[in-house]
């Protein structure tokens, strides 16, 4: 298994930091990034009202992250395809089709935020002191969107092509420059709020000079003027692909609309006013995101760790990586809660003294909103851990349970009782939804934890002869799609007996298994017909495309070894630069794919037909999401064929098909 091997015998206690270090450095240096401004403006003359004002635009940054992530992050998992694929010409359509697209949709988004600036600061809770100081850092911020979000799209795409430390270069000299520049702005230029604006974006826009220049010469493609034409194939698999990433950043976007929303409400029915409320937030979460990436670099460290010892059934060592995440998850999370508890004045008042009444709401705040935190140190690894091993319910359920259904909920209920026992109050609300919501998720994602354990085996499954590539001859390769039903497999089995050739269905799981060390989970048949939206998103996570990566790879060695039978995987899709390859489609009526299902899985009519539906759009969704193309569409294969004929004549048809076009290719070599 190469290098990987390292993953399955080493001392966890060894591997762990070793991935872990870059991973927490990397993320760190993105909240230093965050966190710049809102330290110097809460000690200038601006106070928290300035804090309050940068609070009030962080709802659309992150819907700018929303949707231009979404397209960044799928060309880099996409080029990470292409590189592995050695496919320079989708490479630098994939890199240049998501610069166009991020530069339209933030130049769009750019637009939209200076005409209806004022009432969109308005929208997210500014007040009367707020209001033009929260115009002024937003103005200056949006006219930078292009810059921003082409300088996080480049830096990705920088990272796939296997230059992390120039892409950690690019960010750390924006960061540094910000933080040099932001009391220079500030205080000795007297810039005030704009001041901070201006630092942060001329940060972003060293990071993004730094960007480009590695364009000049990158490792696995080559950008010419025709890469920057979008091409709506690449764009729909990059917009597929950055999906799990869209539904986490909006889920991050809707908890602050409604926070800042709720705040602005409510605070300006209590004591503290709406700017008070909004500005402690603001900082309570800049504070929080620095534990919350130290959480998940600990965690994402633990991936490669997590996902190799179960794709090679080494479960003991699965438990031991999962304990070492958790007991530092938990660490991290008790040390932090508990300062925050009993020191919260020391962290306030990094961000500027203010009033008595603004401390004794920022004290109670942090206190309360981030009183189990540790819970969501728990969710944040136990999502990344089940997308390590295959899991895609559970990953996804894990990844936005807590922020997108638990706090929206929790806090619109909350506040509305607690103003309604006690005029004014409904500011606490807010405060108290945060560990409730952290409490209910981490319930449940625990118990989904549990049972995940209490069905894996406490065993270490004893090694066996690993599975290999078949010895074969040269010749056609042939692939085979199928509707569910149709008994394509079967004829597949037929067609290899006849032709004498290696045949691949569940024999390509174990390959794939063995030669990634990858859970089988992400390759079986099982988990390939399973249909829904969950599924859909998870093809999206890096987990998955690690996956699906490892799995083409195997394929194309498969082919390259010569003549075979291969069943699914959209192996047609994977295979389609190779000249010796035919792509079969197999297909049959309803009526009689519905009794062979029957037969084979003692179905009743009903299910049946509903496991056929069911397949049928999951294979087709599994097929899109790799190719960008329609699974059924007939133009994509060489033979089309009803198996109502039979399988022995289906076998045949193929079988003749095959000889036809290898008498053909002979003819051609002798001419």
């Amino acid at each position: 298994m190469g290098d990987n091997s390292a993953l399955g015998e080493q001392p966890i206690s060894k591997l762990l930091p070793k991935f872990a270090v870059p991973c927490v450095l990397g993320l760190l240096v993105g909240a230093l990034y965050n966190i710049a401004d809102q330290i110097f403006i809460g000690n200038s003359s601006l106070g928290y009202l300035g804090n309050a004002a940068t609070g009030i635009s962080f709802p659309i940054i992150c819907l700018v992250n929303a949707v231009c992530w979404c397209v960044g992050d799928g060309a880099t998992s996409y080029l990470s395809i292409c590189s592995g694929r050695q496919d320079s010409e989708s490479a630098h359509k994939c890199v240049g089709t998501g610069i166009s697209t991020t530069l339209i949709i933030s130049i769009c988004i750019t637009i939209l935020s200076l005409i209806f600036c004022k009432p969109l600061m308005l929208m997210f809770g500014a007040s009367d002191q707020t209001l033009q100081l929260s115009q002024d850092y937003f103005r200056i911020i949006a006219i930078f969107f292009p810059v921003y979000t082409l300088s996080n799209m480049m830096n990705g795409v920088i990272r796939a092509d296997g230059s992390p430390n120039f892409a950690m270069a690019a960010t750390l000299s924006g960061a540094i420059l910000n933080i040099i520049l932001d009391p220079i702005c500030i205080f000795v230029l007297d810039w005030g709020i704009k001041g901070a604006a201006i630092a942060t974006v001329i940060g972003q826009t060293v990071s993004f000079a730094v960007s480009v220049a590695y364009f000049r010469k990158p490792k696995s493609f080559t950008l010419r003027k025709e890469s920057f034409k979008i091409d709506k194939i690449m764009l729909k698999n990059l917009i597929s692909l950055g999906g799990s990433t869209f539904i986490i950043q909006v889920s991050m976007v809707v908890m602050t609309i409604l926070s800042n929303i709720t705040l602005a409400k409510y605070g300006a029915l209590s004591v503290y006013g709406s700017d008070i409320p909004i500005s402690v937030f603001s900082i309570q979460t800049k504070v929080y995101t620095i534990v919350n990436n130290i959480v998940v670099g600990v965690a994402l460290g633990g991936q490669p760790i997590w996902g190799y010892n179960y794709g090679a059934h080494k479960m003991d060592r699965v438990r031991e990586a999962y304990r070492y995440v958790l007991f530092s998850a938990m660490v991290i999370g008790i040390v932090s809660t508990a300062f925050i508890e009993l020191w919260p004045e020391i962290l306030i008042n990094i961000f500027g003294k203010q009033s008595d009444l603004y401390m004794t709401f920022a004290v109670e705040s942090f206190r309360i909103f981030l009183s189990l935190s540790v819970a969501t140190c728990f969710i944040k690894i136990s999502s990344i851990f089940f997308q390590s091993i295959g899991k895609p319910v559970q990953a996804m359920v894990a990844s936005v349970i807590r922020d997108l259904f638990c706090f929206v909920i929790f806090t619109i209920s909350l506040s509305r009782i607690f103003e309604a026992s006690k005029p004014g109050s409904g500011i606490y609300g807010i405060l108290f939804a945060s560990p409730l919501s952290d409490l209910t998720a981490g319930i449940a994602i625990l118990i989904l934890t549990i049972i995940f354990f209490k069905k894996l085996k406490s065993e270490t499954k004893e090694e066996t002869e690993p599975a290999a590539i078949s010895e074969t001859r040269p010749g056609m390769v042939v692939t085979i799609a199928r509707q569910h039903g149709s008994c394509g497999k079967a004829i597949g089995e037929l067609l290899a007996e006849k032709l004498n050739v290696p045949f691949y269905s569940k024999e390509l799981t174990a390959l794939v298994a063995y030669e990634s060390g990858m859970a089988d989970e992400f390759f079986s048949e099982e988990n390939e017909d399973k249909s829904g939206i969950l599924r859909q998103l998870y093809l999206s996570t890096k987990a998955a495309q690690q996956g699906i990566f490892a799995q083409e790879k195997v394929i194309r060695k498969i082919a390259d070894q010569g003549a075979c039978v291969i069943v699914g995987r959209a192996a047609d899709y994977v295979l389609r630069h190779y000249n010796n390859v035919v792509r079969v489609f197999i297909y049959a009526p309803n009526d009689l794919r519905i009794e062979n299902i029957q037969k084979m899985y003692g179905d009743s009519h009903e299910e049946a037909r509903q496991n056929m539906q069911r397949a049928d759009e999951s294979r087709a969704s599994y097929y899109r999401s790799i190719s960008g193309q329609e699974w059924s569409d007939m133009s994509n294969y060489d033979i089309c064929i009803d198996s109502s004929v039979g399988k022995e004549a289906c076998a045949d048809i193929i079988a003749n098909y095959i000889s036809g076009k290898e008498k053909l290719s002979l003819s051609a070599a002798d001419l």
